[in-house]
């Protein structure tokens, strides 16, 4: 069974935080072999309404990882409780 590493940033056009975290997500995310998706909160009312002032925000599964700057402590951290998945 393969588990799913995707990190979720929900993220504004216009925002140079949102661009900033992504941009030193990405190399980090993939050192971890994980990807990394960006929503813009500004296309959806729920997403919006949810995290509005909080962007940018990291998001592995319905876990908040950080905020506002990346954390990459907060990262590793969390991307340890996933054993590594073998080549088959």
């Amino acid at each position: 069974m393969t588990v799913v590493r995707e990190f979720t940033v929900m993220s504004r056009e216009w925002c140079h935080l949102c661009h900033d975290l992504v941009d030193k997500l990405k190399p980090l995310a993939a050192e971890l072999g994980w990807s990394v998706r960006t929503l813009d909160v500004d296309a959806d009312p729920e997403l919006e309404a949810r995290w509005d002032e909080l962007v940018p925000v990291v998001v592995a599964g319905d876990k908040v990882l950080c905020h506002y700057h990346l954390d990459e402590a907060a990262i590793r951290a969390y991307c340890r409780g996933f054993p590594l998945e073998s080549a088959a």
